[in-house]
């Protein structure tokens, strides 16, 4: 997944895969931790518990053979962005355990997905995420998938998200076919849509959000 691959070189200066070429052959503990990393964030975002939980697992037991602590915190930081882009705001629990190895642009991008940015941290964030966290209430400009869905749950949780926002974010799922934050996503909004009383709307998007809980 294009997405995932984006985001772990937005992490770190060398990414998990080495280019081809003339260099060695990869080691397979790179190719495993990639394509599992890769199959557990598709697995969460349609929803699949099962599937995400086998794949992280391969992922984790794949890069801790290796000792690198920083790509653990960085496999970590994926799994705790793809529930922020989700709306699961809870504590990064992997990353925590882990945290006091975290370079600073790792703690700075903790730090934004919890909703706590400092100043200081802005410079030191994917460019992508930066407007965001120097107070942009849009997301518009951002054209990575899960990147997008990311900012738009950091506005989310601190309160910043508007009707565009989350409407952007509804369609990015939607496009993707991730049924698990299109369906938080829609949540939002039929839960707006019904405090503002608009209530022709909040059942529209229920009737949406049905039609995307169906079961096979």
């Amino acid at each position: 997944m294009k997405t995932t691959a984006h985001l772990i070189a937005t992490l770190t200066a060398s990414t998990l895969l080495a280019a081809c070429g003339n260099n060695p052959p990869v080691p397979d503990w790179q190719m495993n931790a990639q394509s599992s990393i890769e199959r557990s964030t598709a697995a969460y975002m349609s929803g699949n518990a099962r599937v995400e939980a086998a794949e992280y697992q391969r992922s984790r037991a794949a890069l801790a053979s290796t000792g690198k602590v920083d790509l653990m915190i960085r496999a970590e930081l994926i799994r705790c962005a793809a529930r922020v882009a989700s709306l699961v705001f809870e504590d990064c629990a992997g990353y925590d355990k882990l945290s006091q190895d975290a370079s600073p642009a790792d703690r700075a991008y903790a730090a934004y997905l919890s909703g706590r940015a400092s100043a200081a941290d802005i410079a030191l964030l994917p460019p992508q995420h930066q407007p965001v966290a120097s107070g942009a209430s849009t997301t518009q400009a951002i054209t990575d998938p899960l990147s997008k869905l990311v900012a738009s749950g950091v506005l989310l949780r601190t309160g910043k998200a508007t009707p565009q926002v989350l409407s952007d974010a509804v369609d990015t799922a939607s496009a993707q076919g991730w049924r698990r934050p299109l369906l938080a996503w829609l949540g939002v909004q039929a839960m707006r849509a019904e405090k503002s009383g608009d209530t022709a709307e909040a059942q529209r998007v229920k009737r949406r959000i049905d039609l995307v809980s169906e079961k096979p």
